[in-house]
């Protein structure tokens, strides 16, 4: 009987230590230092300055965090970065947002060449997040609208090379928002090192793909912006108020996806403190 138990033990053994390694995986995944904040400048009812706004990404526990702008931003965008490296807090990546009636091949408008212009001058080397403006695909054929991104994603990214930064298709909506097109314009630069920065509050569009387009995404995915989601909507819910969000991160954990997870500060009139922690409470009851 002894040796039965002991023979069992061996042959469970492999088990116990898979599991074991599995919850703790899980554990690093949603893991503050794997979370990226998101959305947490331009959408802030306090209006927070870069200093406030450190302060509480400390006080909330996150060393990183994504920086998306408004044109009123422009001026302290700079020196956020730089009280940020003197915090120990890391400028995961920079929001750029793309108006082709504006922002031409070799000559973007102001708001946006101020990125290029402040990332160079600061030193920064991070990821850029780009998207595009979707409406303005509605007039443009399918190969108009793949020409004239391809044309634009391989200045933006050449551009970003120079100062040590990477591109990165962030899906808006709009035709350039779809996985489909993203993957087409990646694939016809090969030369470019591009990336995807999925997110799930602008995919409501295409949830019945999901499965089969996260699957040809996942190579080139850089991170991924979770979300509380239902069919239908809306466009924003607190992470474990909806019914589909918890299938679509497993999804991404069975691909062994194992982050960055982008965690989002993102409600019109909201405060981002409480949004963020709202959100990580709600992934924490998921898994």
């Amino acid at each position: 009987m002894r040796y039965l138990k002991l023979i069992t033990l061996i042959v469970l053994m492999p088990l116990f230590t898979t599991c074991a390694t599995y919850k703790k995986s899980k554990k690093v995944t949603f893991d503050k230092n794997n979370l990226i904040p998101w959305s947490i400048v331009g959408f802030d009812v306090k209006e927070r300055t870069p200093k406030q706004r450190l302060e509480m990404l400390e006080r909330l526990g996150y060393k990183q965090y994504a920086y998306g702008y408004r044109p009123k931003h422009i001026p302290t965008m700079q020196q956020e970065w730089e009280l940020a490296k003197e915090k120990g807090i890391e400028v995961k990546a920079v929001w750029l947002y793309i108006n082709l009636h504006k922002d031409k091949v070799g000559s973007l408008k102001p708001e946006s060449e101020v990125v290029f212009k402040n990332l160079k001058e600061s030193g920064l080397k991070t990821q850029i997040w780009v998207g595009f403006q979707p409406t303005y695909f509605d007039k443009l054929s399918d190969n108009e609208s793949l020409k004239q991104s391809i044309e634009m994603v391989e200045y933006l990214s050449k551009k970003a090379e120079k100062i040590g930064s990477k591109i990165a298709l962030y899906n808006h909506g709009g035709w350039y928002g779809k996985p489909e097109n993203q993957l087409r314009i990646i694939k016809s630069l090969p030369k470019q090192n591009l990336g995807v920065v999925f997110n799930f509050h602008h995919t409501h569009d295409s949830l019945d793909e999901y499965s089969e387009n996260i699957k040809k995404l996942f190579p080139y995915l850089w991170s991924v912006s979770l979300n509380g989601m239902k069919s239908g909507g809306p466009k924003i819910i607190t992470i474990g108020k909806g019914d589909l969000e918890k299938e679509m991160i497993q999804q991404l954990l069975n691909l062994n996806y194992r982050g960055p997870f982008n965690i989002l500060g993102h409600v019109k009139g909201g405060d981002p403190e409480v949004i963020l922690e709202e959100n990580f409470k709600g992934l924490k009851t998921l898994f």
